[in-house]
Formats: C-alpha cells, sequence, structure tokens
C-alpha cells in the first residue's frame, strides 16, 4: 500500500477522515457509507472485541451487557486520564481507550482507502482547557501520545477553526473579512480571516471550552432532572428540619463524560440513602431506576433529541423518559430551552469580540460568518453571531465534515 497524511477531526461527539487526492478532498467512510461517526466505545463485560460509533451505541440501546463511553476528547489533560480501571474484563486507562479506538479508526481507513497512514493531521480545539495553559498543552500531548500509541510515527495539529476556513473559503464574499464560528461536542473555536483573491489569511483564533456536551448537561438539569429528584428536600433521621437535596449526582448524571463513573455500588448506596429521606420519594425512586438499572447514557440520548426538536420548533417537543417509568416526559420548548441556556450567551459573544480584538478588526467589519460544527446549528449560536457582528451575512457550511475537509487540503 501506498503511504499517505490522513486527515483526521478527532471530535467530542463525532470524528471523520479524509485524505488529499490529486489536488481533491477525498472523505474515508470509517463506518459503512458515512462520513462521520460517532466518537463512542463499547467493551462487551464477557471481554470480546470492542465496538466503536454507531455500533457501539446500538449495543448500549440494545441492552447488551458491557461499558459505553463518550466524549473521550473532553478527558484529555485530566490525570483521569492515566487512572487504571476495570473495563471490558481488564484495568485500562482512559488513554489506553482513546488508542484503541484510534487503531480501529487507523485500521478501518485504512482499509477503505486501500492506503497505509504513517503521517496524521488532527485537527485540535484553540484551547483544550479555558485559561489554563499548562492543562491545554497537556491535553495536545495526551491525544499526540495516543496516536503514536496507535501506529502513527508522525503527528501534526491544526487548529479546527483554521481548517474550516480552508474548507469554506468559497463560502460567503469572495473579497473581505470573514468569522468562522465552530461550535463542537466540547469547544466553541472562532477565526477570524481575511480573503484575497483566492488566498485566505487567518488573522487570529481563539476558542473556549464550551460546546454541545455543555448545552446538553444544562438542558438536562432544567427539564429532566428535576423529575428525579434534583431541587427537592430531604428530611432529617433526628428533628423536624428539612435539608436540600445534594445537586452533584444530577450533575454527574447529566454530563456524558461522567455517567460510566456512577455506575458503581458506592453510588448505588448514596441513593438508597437519598431515597429513604426523601420527601418526594416516587421522583428518588426513578433516580434508583436509573443508576440500578445502568439508564444514563439512553436518557442523555432522548435529552440530545429533545434538545433538537425543539430548536426546530416542533409543537410540544418532549424528553421521552418511558424508559424509567412508562408515560413518563418532559416537556420542552424553543423559550425553556433559551432559559436553560442563557448563561451561554455571554460566554460565546466574549468569546467572538476577543478574536475579533486579537485580529485588530472590529466586529461590524466582518461581512461573513460561517458556521461549522453540529452544535452551530442550535438557534442561540446564529443570535449570538449577528448581535456580535451586525453587518454579518451568516452562512452554513458542512457542519460535520468542513473541519476534516480543511485539514485535508492542508495536507497538500
Amino acid at each position: 500500500m501506498t503511504s499517505s497524511v490522513l486527515a483526521v477531526d478527532f471530535g467530542t461527539s463525532n470524528s471523520a477522515a479524509a485524505v488529499l487526492k490529486a489536488g481533491a478532498v477525498r472523505r474515508i467512510p470509517i463506518e459503512g457509507d458515512a462520513d462521520t461517526l460517532p466518537t463512542a466505545v463499547f467493551f462487551p463485560t464477557d471481554g470480546s472485541e470492542m465496538r466503536i460509533g454507531r455500533a457501539a451505541s446500538t449495543a448500549l440501546i440494545d441492552g447488551d451487557d458491557g461499558r459505553y463511553m463518550r466524549a473521550l476528547k473532553s478527558i484529555l489533560g485530566h490525570e483521569l486520564l492515566h487512572e487504571s480501571r476495570l473495563v471490558g474484563g481488564k484495568r485500562q486507562t482512559l488513554a489506553d481507550v482513546v488508542t484503541s479506538f484510534l487503531v480501529a479508526f487507523k485500521a478501518r481507513a485504512e482499509a477503505q482507502s486501500g492506503q497505509e497512514f504513517r503521517r496524521v493531521l488532527s485537527g485540535r480545539p484553540v484551547q483544550f482547557h479555558s485559561d489554563n495553559a499548562a492543562r491545554d498543552q497537556q491535553a495536545e500531548d495526551d491525544l499526540r501520545a495516543c496516536y503514536h500509541a496507535a501506529g502513527f510515527e508522525a503527528v501534526d495539529f491544526l487548529y479546527e477553526p483554521e481548517a474550516a476556513a480552508l474548507a469554506c473559503r468559497d463560502l460567503g464574499d469572495t473579497q473581505g473579512i470573514g468569522l468562522i464560528v465552530d461550535i463542537g461536542g466540547g469547544t466553541s473555536d472562532f477565526s477570524v480571516y481575511r480573503t484575497e483573491g483566492d488566498k485566505i489569511e487567518v488573522l487570529a483564533s481563539h476558542g473556549i471550552r464550551l460546546g454541545g456536551t455543555d448545552f446538553d448537561q444544562k438542558i438536562s438539569v432544567a427539564h429532566v432532572m428535576p423529575l428525579l429528584g434534583y431541587g427537592g428536600q430531604l428530611r432529617r433521621t433526628f428533628g423536624d428540619e428539612l435539608l436540600p437535596m445534594p445537586n452533584a449526582i444530577f450533575n454527574e448524571l447529566a454530563t456524558w463524560a461522567k455517567i460510566p463513573f456512577l455506575y458503581a455500588r458506592e453510588t448505588e448506596r448514596k441513593v438508597e440513602d437519598l431515597l429513604a429521606h426523601a420527601v418526594e420519594p416516587e421522583k428518588l425512586a426513578r433516580l434508583q431506576e436509573v443508576i440500578t438499572h445502568r439508564l444514563g447514557h439512553e436518557l442523555a440520548f432522548a435529552v440530545e433529541d429533545g434538545k433538537i426538536a425543539a430548536n426546530a420548533d416542533q409543537a410540544q417537543a418532549r424528553i421521552a423518559m418511558g424508559l424509567i417509568e412508562r408515560g413518563l416526559s418532559a416537556p420542552i420548548t424553543a423559550g425553556s430551552m433559551n432559559a436553560a441556556l442563557q448563561g451561554f450567551r455571554d460566554d460565546l459573544r466574549m468569546a467572538m469580540y476577543e478574536t475579533c480584538m486579537r485580529a485588530g478588526v472590529a466586529p461590524t467589519a466582518i461581512n461573513t460568518a460561517i458556521l461549522v460544527g453540529g452544535s452551530s446549528l442550535m438557534r442561540l449560536v446564529a443570535d449570538e453571531v449577528t448581535a456580535t457582528c451586525p453587518a454579518v451575512r451568516l452562512e452554513q457550511s458542512e457542519a460535520f465534515t468542513a473541519v476534516v475537509d480543511g485539514l485535508a487540503l492542508a495536507t497538500g
């Protein structure tokens, strides 16, 4: 097989691969004929072969016995990445899990393309971790080590919004100053660029640790967790005073990356104690059902579906919770979702102002904003872009593949 450079968009929610062939981008389907696959793994308890992508999600939904993991990218840079734990019948670290995913990803890319890949150009967020340079560098070092362990000899990185700028150069005005707004599963990244003729120059890039998984977490806490006891009260063992319900377990259950770590006897004991003292025990019984039967990920998928429905203004959108209790659901509207996510608006707006400031460009001078990433489809993103850059015209890129396309172009 011939050797080439593999372009990889290793995302929090989805991943993609591409290669540059005869000057044109060729996306490599890693699972079936789809251009992307979920960045997810499933380790069967019996120690059989790990499953990735949609096959991992199918195993979870079908109720197969094993460990499902998603949002692995969010662990990069944390000490947790290198802690050993029992996964799939053997002790391994989360770094080993990321490496296993990349090994399978590389093997499938080679099988589909008929090429050998010893070099990789990987996208990376402008900041894995906001305002923490040491942890940000550690995250890149962690990902680089996983790529090397997966069999790549040379590993290079390119900021994801800068890659998207290369792929989207033909969108919007052919001349002038534009803004890439890349809202992924775990981070939000921005690049201000200038186009002159057929050339594109990136003036500045900036990013924050905020993405679709954060949106899902806030939506879940606001809409779903109250039905499981969040915001409730507890009776003291002795005395009549009521105590507030602890928040930690609900916040963790609403967070993709933390769900697997709740499936432990220690958590079950905590829930049993909460149930024994709850003012509304019927709600805590639902929480117990989720923990005991490991329904956290299915619940997170339901929140994601509800978010999409409400964002599309579907009438009477609901978050289906029948897997916990027959007929149970949580109503969700564009308005209620907007209220849950209100705190993120300032974060997005300030990140765009910061990017413009670094570029030495006034927000009013930006004539085109190109939206990239699955979470850029959220209405609040478009609202904040137009509020920040009032003269802008919005353009929607290939939301899930613009980054990998630009990475492939950058290998030429």
